[in-house]
């Protein structure tokens, strides 16, 4: 409401100054000096109180801003009869500050739509009938009805056959995804397709959805620090513009000239430029899959030296995949994941699910099998298609089945073997690995390529485990066997290098998150401690949003600085001129209207950032 009553005053003052700068403009054209003078001064002086009320806040904050430039140039040209000039300086001002908040509305327009996009109610069925409810009435397990053009409203899984989910909102990804029974849906997604049945997994408040937008108002409710950095040098700048001012009424005696300087000098484009070109930046980096937290998150990302990086879902893809199938007896690689994955139908250990995943991405069609006896930690046996089946780790099955225990290396460097054994003999081995995310050596180049020198694994794994993973992809070191607070440990002793970022996914990285200088959480699958903690959330599974993201904060904190330093330039050169004598008061303040125009526009360049390196997904 504040915001709102904010942006009217805006307009309104806008309105007033303009209406005075043309009826004063008229009634001179009318041959009445008099009262033109008397409209120019009634245009100007609701927008000089304003601006008064708004010095005396700041500096009850302790901010010395550039504003009081442009109360000295109002001021002085009404007592020096300047009217015009400074009826040009009110409508300059009040444009500028009308135009920084529509730049910054622009800029923000995405993360609007996210808060916009928040559902209400969600359609829950009741045995043969659909009732609508508040979102806070859902619970884990409730069965709701998606309809075609409806926001999922909570976390949960597919529990139709099929369906096809608009996910751009979260992830940037321009084209809908097709999704199976039994597949993660995030709240937030839009049912691009038929209905759908969703089988809730989370309340409301702990979705995905809703930590995004609790994430999004923070970051709009931020200010850059960069703007305070700002704030400091327009002290300096507002001493120049005064000793040059002074100096010209000095050594020429006339006090025209000094007015002239004043109102080149007013409104300054350093505190213009800054906040639109990284509110810009935080909108841009949003629309693809990146979600800052705020304006100082993104400075500090441009400028990073060090990155640590977590190894089991963030490094690597944190979901067990099959490396090889060993086959023994007379099956083959397809029969022995057919029998394996058949029976794991009954379990729901996560190697046994995904076996199952893998088996009917092949293609392959799995009997639900029967008299399943599951012990715990151990593995499972029943019946498949008419045959006996057991499926358990390799010294399980070889204790079960009288065998010797085979020799293995699979546990020194993090694969797991599952055995099969058909009909009392051992059918077949299928090796599973966590697996290294693909592209991840370009990854970690393109990362090296935008500033960053050193790159670290830290991880609780076993040395032997981390040094497999990470092979051939140069890192500098590899940390193992970590506590959460030796992994904190690291962050600080590495800042020795610069800033550091610290990137992982589960909630025992998320002190470190906290401890570096940004924190980047995996936020699509990693857990809501770490997301809580980290500066940054990658909204979409790819790893390579990382470099996204790294370049979107670097051109953006490049554009704020470009625009700054063109726009003091300039003003300093007009502020010469009009020492000089070269520049009238309202020549000078239509002068400083363009540059501050021109810069405003040019920080909005950070809108159409476009990443050279993005995802597969992001490209789509």
């Amino acid at each position: 409401m504040r915001d709102f009553l904010q942006d009217r005053l805006k307009v309104a003052l806008l309105a007033i100054s303009l209406t005075g700068l043309v009826a004063g403009l008229g009634l001179s054209l009318a041959g009445l000096p008099q009262a033109a003078h008397l409209a120019w001064s009634a245009g100007v002086i609701p927008v000089l109180l304003g601006l008064v009320i708004e010095i005396f806040r700041s500096l009850r904050q302790g901010e010395v801003g550039l504003d009081i430039v442009a109360a000295l140039s109002m001021t002085a040209a009404l007592l020096f009869n300047e009217t015009l000039a400074a009826a040009v300086v009110a409508v300059m001002y009040s444009g500028g500050t009308f135009l920084e908040s529509f730049a910054e509305g622009r800029a923000r327009r995405e993360m609007s739509n996210l808060l916009s996009r928040v559902p209400r109610t969600a359609s829950r069925r009741l045995d043969d009938t659909v009732e609508e409810v508040p979102l806070d009435q859902i619970e884990p397990g409730d069965l709701l009805l998606i309809r075609q053009g409806d926001v999922a409203p909570v976390d949960g899984t597919l529990a139709s056959d099929q369906a096809m989910l608009d996910q751009s909102a979260l992830t940037g990804e321009s084209l809908p995804v097709w999704l199976d029974r039994d597949c993660e849906v995030m709240s937030g997604s839009t049912n691009a397709g038929e209905a759908f049945d969703l089988r809730a997994t989370r309340q409301a408040k702990d979705s995905t959805y809703a930590g995004i937008v609790r994430l999004v108002e923070a970051a709009q409710n931020s200010k850059a620090p960069m703007a305070r950095m700002a704030d400091r040098f327009s002290l300096g700048f507002l001493f120049v513009t005064v000793v040059i001012a002074v100096a010209a009424w000095w050594f020429t005696g006339d006090p025209i000239r000094a007015v002239a300087v004043l109102v080149v000098a007013t409104p300054c484009p350093l505190i213009l430029a800054v906040p639109v070109a990284l509110v810009a930046g935080l909108s841009r980096a949003a629309h693809f899959g990146v979600l800052i937290k705020g304006a100082k998150p993104l400075e500090a990302l441009a400028r990073i030296k060090t990155l640590i990086l977590d190894k089991t879902g963030t490094l690597t893809d944190g979901r067990p995949v099959i490396v090889a199938i060993e086959t023994f007896a007379d099956l083959s690689e397809a029969e022995v994941l057919h029998f394996a994955a058949a029976l794991d139908q009954g379990s729901k250990h996560p190697i046994a699910q995904a076996l199952v995943k893998e088996a009917k991405a092949r293609g392959g069609t799995l009997p639900f099998p029967d008299n399943l006896v599951e012990t715990p930690g151990e593995g499972i046996s029943g019946s498949v298609s008419g045959r006996k089946v057991a499926v358990a780790g390799s010294g399980f099955i070889s204790a079960q089945l009288g065998l010797p225990a085979s020799a293995s290396k699979a546990g020194e460097t993090g694969e797991v073997i599952v055995a099969l054994a058909v009909d009392g003999e051992l059918a077949g081995h299928v090796v599973m690995a966590d697996t290294l995310r693909e592209g991840t050596k370009e990854l970690l180049t393109g990362l090296r390529s935008r500033g960053i020198g050193r790159i670290l694994l830290a991880t609780g794994d076993r040395r032997a485990v981390a040094e497999a993973i990470t092979e051939g992809l140069g890192l500098d070191a590899v940390r193992s066997e970590m506590t959460p607070d030796q992994k904190v440990l690291l962050v600080l002793t590495e800042r020795k290098n610069g800033p550091v970022m610290m990137v992982g996914d589960g909630v025992n990285d998320a002190p470190a998150l906290a401890a570096a200088d940004i924190g980047v959480a995996m936020g699509a699958r990693g857990a809501a401690a770490s997301a809580e903690a980290a500066d940054v959330v990658l909204l979409v599974d790819h790893l390579d949003r990382l470099l996204s993201g790294l370049e979107v904060a670097q051109r953006s904190q490049r554009i704020a600085l470009e625009s700054v330093a063109v726009g003091i330039s300039l003003s300093v050169a007009g502020m010469i001129a009009a020492a000089l004598g070269y520049l009238t008061p309202v020549q000078g303040a239509l002068a400083q209207e363009v540059i501050d125009v021109a810069v405003i526009l040019n920080a909005l360049r950070a809108l159409r950032i476009n990443p050279t390196v993005l995802s597969k997904s992001a490209e789509t």
